[in-house]
């Protein structure tokens, strides 16, 4: 199967979408295109504004987005993080993470991190400061136990193609580990389709 092409606005939204792009190469490509505040979008709203350019030619309106906004703003982590303090700009940096889980860790012993869960309450932050609720990092701490606790079923996420691929994977592949999981998804990426389990399963040779 082809290689996933180059990055171009000549390109075809399926072509993109098609390919697997890294953060860094969408942040570049987009200040190519234009498009505004690139360096503080996450990777599905590079993803989402590209595609809108590639389709129409024209941008999108980004939405209100409280991570930009907050950008020049003195990061909480070097403030010190405590669970009374205010998320005023919060970031994914190895400190604050160490901090959720080791507090986490207090409030329900038996914690374990659930795949799929750190995503999760990361959107659920963004829901609720979008929607001008202030939250401390009591409030996002319980909502991670809450998550990686919880027995329900993950909705599937909109634009988390490696975290829907690695439970179809190990759902479908009784058997497998998440290391071997994770090898699949290693090569699907490098390759020009959807990034799905089924059209990994589709690239695999038949038996005979």
């Amino acid at each position: 199967m082809n290689r996933k092409p180059k990055l171009s606005a000549s390109m075809s939204p399926t072509q993109f979408d098609h390919g697997y792009w890294y953060a860094t190469e969408l942040k570049v490509f987009a200040d190519t295109l234009g498009i505004p505040s690139a360096a503080g979008l996450r990777k599905d709203e590079l993803e989402a504004a590209i595609q809108q350019f590639l389709r129409s030619g024209a941008m999108a309106a980004l939405g209100k987005m409280s991570h930009v906004a907050s950008a020049r703003l003195q990061r909480d982590v070097d403030l010190g993080l405590s669970l009374d303090r205010r998320l005023i700009r919060y970031t994914n940096d190895a400190v604050t993470k160490e901090f959720l889980e080791r507090e986490a860790m207090k409030l329900a012993p038996t914690f374990r991190l659930r795949p799929g869960a750190k995503y999760r309450l990361n959107r659920w932050r963004e829901q609720q400061i979008q929607q001008g609720i202030e939250l401390t990092y009591r409030d996002v701490v319980v909502q991670y136990v809450r998550l990686s606790q919880s027995a329900e079923p993950f909705a599937r996420v909109p634009h988390g193609r490696y975290l829907n691929f690695i439970s179809d994977f190990l759902a479908q592949q009784r058997c497998a580990t998440r290391s071997e999981a994770i090898n699949a998804w290693q090569a699907l990426k490098t390759m020009d389709c959807p990034k799905t389990y089924r059209d990994w399963g589709a690239t695999r040779p038949r038996r005979p």
